[in-house]
């Protein structure tokens, strides 16, 4: 089992930025694939963007493509999420989770497939 606590959440204005950070607990942070996934507000929660067991590949949703990277640092048992250029749509609670069951180079976007979850940072970005 991985316990997961995120961090690097705030209030920031339209164009700023943030890292978010998600440390993980135990030896085999790097047997997960790992998500970040968001939820504003009376919406579902969804997929943002997800790394492989071994930090190859990575996925995004399109809308933070190309403002958003993901990535991890399995000696520190950490997945990062750099967010640039946030936009006020970008507000809600932050999750990451990780997966156990993906390959070394795959990963997965459906939240129900993921098996363990942080609580959540919030991060709202202003007008």
């Amino acid at each position: 089992q991985v316990q997961l606590v995120e961090s690097g959440g705030g209030l920031v204005q339209a164009g700023g930025s943030l890292r978010l950070s998600c440390a993980a607990s135990g030896r085999t942070f790097s047997s997960y694939a790992m998500g970040w996934f968001r939820q504003a507000p009376g919406k579902e929660r969804e997929f943002v963007a997800a790394i492989s067991r071994s930090g190859a590949n990575t996925n995004y949703v399109n809308s933070v493509k190309g403002r958003f990277t993901i990535s991890r640092d399995n000696a520190k048992n950490t997945v990062y999420l750099q967010m640039n250029s946030l936009k006020p749509e970008d507000t809600a609670v932050y999750y990451c989770a990780a997966d156990r069951r993906s390959g070394s180079y795959t990963f997965r976007i459906d939240p129900r497939e993921y098996d363990y979850w942080g609580q959540g940072t919030q991060v709202t970005v202003s007008s």
